[in-house]
């Protein structure tokens, strides 16, 4: 196979599609930097970093094409305690370590293993995440701060729209912000030529940041300083954080959490588009090489993040080259020109991410599981429910709990048939069968008999009538569990105890030890 230098792979990007992409990835990822950081604890600017890192390091390295890294909500709880214990200076500590033990677990394989993921548990995790995106911005939409839990969110919205109504809230931002999200929904109205030559997140941001500047309106901006001054390289002082068992914990619960959060992403991105499917193992490497430089720069940790990932499938990206632009669309503006970002108005990012966390709800794929698949609906709306009540983590591993219990129930189907076998004319005249009480009577299994269908087998045979000979067919069986073969030796053993008539097993039951 021929290598192919820089500039034959810089002409084999699909330019007219990555590049409109990035921008609108950029647009969608300042924000969620910015709200990150500051949720955590620490300078808005730290999650800039990360972002950066995500997009040129981990966007140019292989495992996923379309995929998006940055600082992720998951983290904020965590990060935020763990500055709060040890300082923002053992923060680079911890997280270069997470960084490390991803890349141990890509050298292992271990990535492999997420790829074990219901399809209503994915489309669950995006409806949560999407929702809980929702209902955080429309807070931001009215220049409000948004309360800290999915649940709390939901209380708030009576209050929130009640203000918005009689101009409690700034009414400024309020108008400017719903102008975006109408300018957003109608911009694929537009003439084609023009839609696809400027993304909507992009022209609708324009004109927010160009009428804000014009009208001189009284909302919140964006706010960035210099990169360098928050970047801190860990020091001696900072391993003190590693030699208490609670820091271990945490180093252990970043590395858990934001790998099965990087992986969780994966596998919704890959449903998501028909390009190059995501080498788990690579990416879970390429997560611990992000990990490790945001480490050592003290920034936040980072995962692959569903939401600039689905934006950037959605944006029309076609490969990795999105993503890294992405990364230097950041780099440039918070370095080089912060007072570019300074125009753009903070309602009008809101509506950005509005617009983006409802395109992430599934509606045609929830309709359709309601009317055909019922009980993969409620896989899915559990999911969902418990993403927007809880955390993204937690929400998905109760969705795949579920998933696989529902699985688990669906796939012990137990047959059990109880025949009188019919007996040939005059054959009791001719003697060559007993009284009719005394033909056998022939239970017959087939299906897979596991401890879920333990009660009813158990009940079924228990209810045989002691005087009768049984003639007990397993064979039809596909799966016979350790709890349903202990249950039925010791059946035999009492019916033979309490009865005289004979009892036939075909085929014999295993031993059981």
């Amino acid at each position: 196979m021929r290598h192919r230098g820089p500039a034959a792979v810089l002409r084999a990007v699909p330019w007219r599609y990555d590049l409109p992409a990035s921008l609108v990835v950029f647009l969608v990822a300042l924000p969620l930097c910015v709200g990150v950081a500051v949720a955590s604890g620490v300078p808005a600017e730290l999650g800039l970093v990360t972002g950066i890192v995500g997009g040129l390091v981990v966007g140019a390295l292989p495992g996923s094409s379309l995929q998006v890294s940055g600082p992720a909500a998951g983290l904020t709880v965590l990060v935020h305690e763990a500055v709060q214990q040890y300082g923002a200076g053992a923060l680079g500590v911890l997280v270069l370590l997470t960084g490390l033990l991803q890349l141990a677990m890509g050298a292992l394989r271990l990535g492999r293993w997420f790829r074990a993921m219901s399809a209503s548990v994915v489309h669950g995790m995006l409806a949560g995440i999407g929702l809980t995106l929702v209902l955080g911005q429309l807070y931001a939409l009215a220049d409000r701060r948004a309360p800290g839990t999915g649940p709390e969110k939901i209380a708030g919205l009576p209050a929130l729209l009640r203000d918005a109504a009689t101009g409690a809230a700034r009414p400024s931002a309020v108008a400017l912000g719903i102008a975006t999200l109408l300018v957003l929904i109608a911009w694929k109205y537009l003439p084609p030529r023009l839609a696809r030559a400027l993304p909507g997140p992009l022209g609708a941001v324009g004109l927010a940041a160009a009428v804000t500047a014009v009208a001189d309106l009284p909302v919140a901006r964006v706010e960035v300083a210099g990169l360098l001054d928050v970047i801190r390289l860990p020091d001696h002082a900072a391993l003190g954080a590693l030699a208490t068992t609670a820091g271990v914990g945490t180093v252990l619960a970043f590395t858990l959490i934001a790998s099965a959060e990087t992986l969780f992403s994966a596998a919704a991105v890959d449903r998501m588009h028909h390009g190059p499917r995501t080498h788990y193992d690579r990416e879970l490497a390429a997560q611990g090489v992000g990990n490790a430089l945001c480490g050592l720069l003290g920034a936040l940790p980072m995962t692959a993040v569903i939401v600039r990932s689905a934006t950037n499938v959605q944006a029309g990206a076609r490969t990795k080259a999105s993503r890294v632009l992405h990364g230097g669309w950041l780099l440039l503006f918070t370095a080089l020109l912060p007072g570019v970002l300074g125009l753009v108005p903070l309602t009008a990012l809101a509506a950005v991410l509005v617009h983006a966390g409802a395109k992430l709800i599934p509606v045609r794929r929830i309709v359709a599981l309601c009317r055909d698949h019922r009980g993969e609906a409620a896989v899915l709306a559990v999911t969902t429910v418990s993403v927007v009540t809880t955390d993204l983590f937690e929400g998905v591993l109760i969705g795949i709990g579920l998933a696989v219990v529902k699985s688990a129930w669906q796939t012990s189907h137990l047959q059990i048939a109880v025949e009188e076998p019919p007996t040939a004319p005059g054959a009791e005249q001719d003697g060559q069968t007993g009284p009719v009480g005394q033909t056998p009577l022939r239970v017959r299994l087939s299906g897979n008999a596991t401890f879920l269908r333990l009660p009813r087998l158990l009940d079924t045979l228990e209810r045989l009538p002691a005087d009768r000979p049984v003639e007990l067919d397993w064979s039809g069986l596909r799966h016979l569990d350790h709890a349903c073969t202990v249950a039925l030796a010791a059946w035999a053993a009492q019916h033979r105890a309490r009865s005289s008539a004979p009892l036939a097993v075909d085929p014999p039951l295993p031993t059981v030890v």
